[in-house]
Order: C-alpha cells, then sequence, then structure tokens
C-alpha cells in the first residue's frame, strides 16, 4: 500500500536490541550456574564453527553494568535478553540457585536506572543438561511442570518490574535443527521424535502463558518465532501451491497454535499419512485453546522462494555456517515444496536474502490471520566487520540494512499494523551458535575473534551513532540517511 504520508511510530514505540545468555554471559560454571545442553554440545567435536562455544562469550555476566551504560548512551528503549535456566535451577528443578537470580535482579534494576524496559525471554535454547539427562528435556511432558515452575519463580522475582516477557524464541529452529537436521542439541534426526517434542514445546508454551495471568496481570507475554515469509517462484499454479504448502508448514503449523490452539489441518492430514502426528492427551486442546498471547513476537532475517518439488525430488540442503558465499543448497520436502533462489534479491555471505519488503509483508499477513500486536524482537545483519586503525568499524552496510527494514515497519504501522517495538539483533557482537564469533551482528564490536579473547574491549560503530539518532527522533532519522 502506497501513502501520500507514512503514520509515525507511536510515542511508545520500544527501540530496542536483544541478546541472549548463552551467546554473551560467559561465567558457564560461576557462582552455582549449572551445565547447559549447549555447554555440553558446543565443546563436541565438530558440531561449532572452529570449535568455538559460550564459556566466556563476550563476557556480559562480570561486564553487564559496561554494556548496559552503552545502551543508555545509545538512549536504548528496551533490552531483550534471556535468562540461563541452569543459572537458575541448575538441576532443572528442586534448589533455587540464588546468586543466579541475584544477577539477573541486578541487570534488570541497572536497566530501570535508566529507562530501558527490560524483555525477559525465559527460554532461548539452553534446557538445563540435567533435564535432558533424565528425560530427554523437550520429548517428555515432564518438562511442562519443570518450566512451569521456572517461569513461575522468574515471574514472581521481577514481575514487579518486568512487564515484556518472551516464552520460548524460535521453537520452530530448536526443534527443527535439533531432530529434523541433528546441528543443535539432542542432534539427532527423528522426525516422529521431533513433532513430539514440539507439540509438548507447545503446551509448555499455552501452560506458562495461564500461568503468567495470575501472576503478572499487568504484564505482556508471547512467544517469539522465527519468521520466513513464502513466496512464490512465479505464478504457475503448481508454483504457487507449493507456495501456500511451504507457508502452512514452515510457519502456520506453529503461529495457528500459538494464536488459535489448533494445528492447520492439510499439514496435520499430511503428517497423518506418514505416521508422524504427536500424541494427543486429554486436555491437550483445552490447554493450548486457553492460552492466546497478547503479541506475537518476531524475528525476521529473510524470505523464501518456492517451486513445486516432485515425490523423487530434493530434501534437506547444505547450510552454510561458514560465511563463503554460495555454499548453501536448496532444500525441501519431497511433494510439497522445495526452495529456490530469488533472482530479484542479493544475499548476506550467509546466503540469506536480504528483503525488507519481506517484513512488511508478513507484518501484513500476521497482523490479518492473528488479529495480534507484534514485537519484533530480532532483525540484523551478521557481516564480517573490519576494525580500522583508531577504533573504528564503518558498516554502512548494516546501516543501510537496518534503515530498509524500520522503513518498511512504518509502512506496515501506516497500513494498520500494530507493532509494540523493534528490537535489533544485537546490542553487541556475540557468539553465533554454530558461525562462531566472526559472524557479527552488533553496534558494538566485542575485540575478540573466533581463536582467543584478547582483551573484549567495547568498541562503537558507526551504526552505534546511527541508531542513536534513530531514537532519538523517534524513527525520523531513516528518512535522512
Amino acid at each position: 500500500m502506497e501513502h501520500k504520508q507514512l503514520r509515525p511510530f507511536p510515542s511508545s514505540f520500544l527501540w530496542g536490541s536483544a541478546s541472549a545468555a548463552y551467546q554473551v554471559e560467559g561465567a558457564w560454571n560461576e557462582d552455582g550456574k549449572g551445565l547447559s545442553v549447549w555447554d555440553v554440545f558446543a565443546k563436541k567435536e565438530g558440531t561449532t564453527f572452529k570449535g568455538t562455544n559460550g564459556d566466556v562469550a563476550v563476557d556480559h555476566y562480570h561486564r553487564y553494568k559496561e554494556d548496559v551504560a552503552l545502551m543508555a548512551e545509545m538512549g536504548l528503549k528496551a533490552y531483550r535478553f534471556s535468562v540461563a535456566w541452569s543459572r537458575i535451577f541448575p538441576n532443572g528443578r528442586g534448589e533455587i540457585n540464588e546468586k543466579g537470580l541475584q544477577f539477573y535482579d541486578n541487570l534488570i534494576n541497572e536497566l530501570l536506572k535508566y529507562r530501558i524496559e527490560p524483555i525477559i525471554t525465559l527460554y532461548h535454547w539452553d534446557v538445563p543438561q540435567a533435564l535432558m539427562d533424565e528425560y530427554g528435556a523437550w520429548e517428555s511432558r515432564q518438562i511442562i511442570n519443570d518450566f512451569n515452575n521456572y517461569a513461575v519463580t522468574l515471574f514472581q522475582r521481577f514481575g514487579d518490574r518486568v512487564k515484556y516477557w518472551v516464552t520460548l524464541n524460535e521453537q520452530n529452529i530448536f526443534i527443527g535443527l535439533g531432530y529434523r537436521l541433528g546441528v543443535h542439541p539432542p542432534g539427532v534426526k527423528d522426525l516422529k521424535r521431533m513433532y513430539e517434542a514440539n507439540h509438548i514445546a507447545n503446551l509448555a508454551n499455552a501452560k506458562v502463558i495461564q500461568s503468567f495471568r495470575k501472576y503478572v496481570p499487568d504484564g505482556k507475554i508471547g512467544p517469539s518465532f522465527a519468521y520466513s515469509p513464502m513466496y512464490p517462484y512465479d505464478c504457475r499454479p503448481e508454483n504457487v501451491l507449493s507456495f501456500e504448502n511451504a507457508e502452512e508448514f514452515h510457519n502456520h503449523w506453529w503461529m495457528d497454535v500459538y494464536a488459535w490452539g489448533t494445528y492447520p489441518k492439510v499439514i496435520w492430514n499430511y503428517l497423518e499419512k506418514q505416521g508422524l502426528t504427536p500424541t494427543i492427551h486429554d486436555g491437550d486442546w483445552e490447554l493450548l485453546q486457553s492460552a492466546k498471547p497478547d503479541f506475537m513476537g518476531v524475528n525476521y532475517y529473510r524470505t523464501m522462494t518456492i517451486e513445486k518439488n516432485p515425490l523423487d525430488g530434493v530434501g534437506e540442503g547444505v547450510m552454510n555456517t561458514t560465511g563463503k558465499k554460495g555454499t548453501s543448497t536448496d532444500t525441501g520436502i519431497p511433494g510439497l515444496f522445495k526452495t529456490i533462489r530469488n533472482p530479484n534479491l542479493e544475499a548476506t555471505n550467509w546466503d540469506w536474502e536480504i528483503d525488507p519488503v519481506g517484513l512488511h509483508i508478513g507484518l501484513r499477513r500476521i497482523a490479518n490471520r492473528y488479529g495480534l500486536p507484534i514485537l519484533i524482537t530480532e532483525n540484523g545483519l551478521g557481516e564480517f566487520d573490519n576494525l580500522e586503525e583508531g577504533d573504528v568499524v564503518s558498516d554502512d552496510y548494516r546501516i543501510e540494512y537496518l534503515r530498509s527494514h524500520i522503513y518498511e515497519i512504518q509502512r506496515a504501522i501506516s497500513d494498520g499494523v500494530e507493532v509494540l517495538g523493534y528490537c535489533t539483533w544485537s546490542f553487541t557482537d556475540l557468539l553465533s551458535w554454530l558461525n562462531g564469533y566472526q559472524k557479527r551482528y552488533g553496534f558494538v564490536y566485542i575485540n575478540r575473534d573466533d581463536e582467543s579473547e584478547k582483551d573484549l574491549r567495547r568498541i562503537k560503530k558507526k551504526s552505534f551513532y546511527w541508531y542513536k539518532q534513530v531514537i532519538a527522533s523517534n524513527g525520523e532519522a531513516i528518512h535522512r540517511s
């Protein structure tokens, strides 16, 4: 939709940035913290780029005051971070680690001192290893109560100060990469186990939202979904039908459950024929349908373009984790769809299509289908940044990426979409799970690499000063840059 004049961003718009505990904190075995699955998985040979892990990460655990001071200098309105479950419950349940709670108390209070709205993510992929060892974590319904107990502990401790909460970060990714591709914990390839674990995660998400209504009645909560809107490659009907398959399979399968408590019928029917549908217990549907979120959290990086895939066609492709452009390959499900490179879009060095209009399209689709406000919980550009003489990082490419995406958010708002805020990924550089430290996302350069922590010095990039202007102008600066 074209507008003669764009609607301004709301005065309450949450201009933010984001991180995740394992990717920034370090202090993996300090102050009573237990092991997470990533503390174990990342140390297995061949699982990560150059064997990188989050033992030290960017040492946010010890330097959080310095990092928050930089956020305040930027004028950040919101900071989304995750709590490490095993820092609170070293064994996943049972005895509470007070030192873990105190760390997040200190972080929250530091943010509020500068009037930065804390947004807590309950789960960003780091389930306690003790629960994986005991009952397979997300593969057992025991985790529903354990996750709820952990969440209620946080609601009771922080709910007086924290009003925005994210339940599960990118359930589609941690389930898909953990059980379909086997490149995230638990590192298996078993579709039946995947769909069972996914259903249990949906139930855990709903249970936590139910509890939230009791403990933080004046707050807002929702999941954060890794959303890639789909396009048909062209207008040939067989490609449009494949696009519909992909949109249902990759997007509606998760978001329909979050919003409505139901799975898409066509994909359920497909999985039923394959013997892959999850086990449904009495009360499951009632629980799922009782826990509508307050917003749909969206992590947006790319769109995908789809064409027909015959029954003997393309299966799982190759993922680019090195940053060597062009090394990823098409992927698909025979008989449903396959991806194909969009000739109209440029891509990053990790082969992720750069498509700001795709964000606009995705926001419209969510608003129209679900009628929910949207909180953009991640969006950003991972690239090779160079530290130049004089501590200069000239990341104009990141500025253009963010500017173009923010512009499309404003266009979506002008169309009538309710967008609560925009959290870039990420505030500082951090560990990229499978890609090491070479793939940089932050406004703040961290002086470390894949081989050494060096001095972990914080260095403001050019994009830091640019986003500061965007925030101060409530978005108007994007039209001047």
